[in-house]
């Protein structure tokens, strides 16, 4: 009872779409419009369905870090 209350409020439900926001956000800026595109598509889900929302986040971050390739510890052990 006490997560159906906390996962059905809407504080919660704007915290998750405007964090999902933020990652469709980052998406554009980074030039990936496909995902930026699934991220509005999730947000607007998020807003009914908070659990969609977090497991949302939770693939895109997971994503993000096997992603990397650019992180400044892989540039300098390719210099030497």
């Amino acid at each position: 009872m006490v997560l159906k209350k906390l996962f059905g409020s809407t504080a919660t439900r704007s915290l998750a779409v405007v964090s999902i926001l933020k990652s469709a956000k980052r998406a554009v800026d980074r030039g990936n419009y496909v995902r930026a595109g699934l991220m509005l598509g999730v947000a607007v889900l998020a807003w009914k369905w908070v659990v969609i929302g977090m497991i949302a986040q939770g693939v895109v971050g997971l994503l993000r870090k096997d992603g990397s390739s650019d992180s400044p510890d892989s540039s300098t052990s390719k210099a030497a």
